[in-house]
């Protein structure tokens, strides 16, 4: 198999909370690449610009036919950055985990601190739910993209703070992105739905088939 798939962690996280991920998609065949950045001290669009585009640069010369991306979180919004400004092989597909594709209710109470924003770094605070912040300006999914989120969220007072369920960071609702192909909930946390073994099986039945499998 000539496809490669490239991996993008969450923020405040590094390529081994990706790592099982990763494990089933080389049994599957696929040439992987879990790529590590540094989430709290760049911005998304310095992410996408400075340490996605090289990599997808370098599956492209190494005669990768599709090239996918599966995503956590801040890394969903990453690639659909990256994708306004280039484009990937015919047949790519992303499975994006937990986005906040219409920014997230949390960020929008915890960036008013000081403290959040000085150790979360600039990309956290681009992540609010305000019609100009920074997923709400980007575009709808230019390749053929399935979304998994979750509701199984935490947070004590999270009706405070979400509207319906949620995930305890991102709400159902706002992990929807227009044009997407497939939008599957199921009962998930954030932090950890890139090892939910359903998740994983749901991820390779995406990139193979361009839908999920009911459930």
């Amino acid at each position: 198999m000539n496809e490669c798939v490239i991996l993008l962690h969450g923020m405040g996280r590094t390529k081994r909370s990706m790592r099982r991920m990763e494990r089933r998609l080389s049994g599957h065949g696929y040439r992987t690449v879990n790529l590590d950045y540094p989430s709290l001290s760049l911005t998304i669009e310095e992410i996408a610009d400075v340490r996605l585009a090289p990599v997808v640069e370098r599956c492209r010369e190494e005669g990768c036919g599709p090239i996918h991306f599966i995503t956590h979180s801040l890394g969903g919004i990453v690639v659909r950055r990256f994708l306004q400004t280039h484009e990937v092989p015919a047949g790519s597909r992303m499975v994006m985990l937990a986005p906040p594709n219409q920014g997230s209710e949390l960020v929008d109470i915890l960036s008013q601190f000081f403290f959040y924003r000085r150790v979360m770094g600039p990309a956290a605070v681009q992540l609010g739910t305000s019609l100009d912040s920074l997923p709400n300006r980007l575009g709808p999914a230019l390749i053929e993209t399935g979304i998994i989120t979750g509701t199984k969220g935490l947070l004590p007072f999270a009706s405070w703070i979400f509207q319906g369920p949620n995930d305890g960071k991102v709400s159902v609702e706002r992990a929807r992105l227009a044009g997407m192909g497939d939008f599957l909930v199921l009962p998930c946390g954030h932090s950890f739905i890139m090892r939910n073994p359903a998740v994983l099986s749901q991820v390779v039945h995406f990139l193979q088939y361009g839908r999920f499998s009911p459930p």
